[in-house]
């Protein structure tokens, strides 16, 4: 994160509009909720990337929106992706 994203309100849209490649079909990265954004990031980004969505959302706040996301019928993380970050929140949030 550069310095001036410090005194800058981010929201987690920012990270796919710095880093198009992780949701490279999507015309306006804008209107993604997000569930949708923490997907991608989950799925595509880099440890960095999980590290900047927990830091703008909170930790508590990102581990409920994976929740609600796996409850659903159909959810879009690979498996070992599920499996990793079930653990890790598990683990990190009380």
């Amino acid at each position: 994160m550069n310095p001036l994203q410090n005194s800058i309100i981010m929201k987690p849209q920012d990270i796919i509009l710095q880093k198009p490649y992780l949701a490279w079909y999507v015309k306006d990265p804008k209107k993604l909720s997000d569930a949708s954004v923490l997907e991608h990031v989950l799925n595509y980004g880099n440890w960095g990337d999980v590290k900047e969505f927990i830091q703008i959302k909170g930790i508590k706040e990102t581990a409920q929106i994976f929740t609600q996301s796996i409850k659903r019928p159909r959810s879009n993380y690979s498996p070992e992706v599920e499996q990793y970050f079930r653990n890790y929140f598990e683990r990190y949030v009380h």
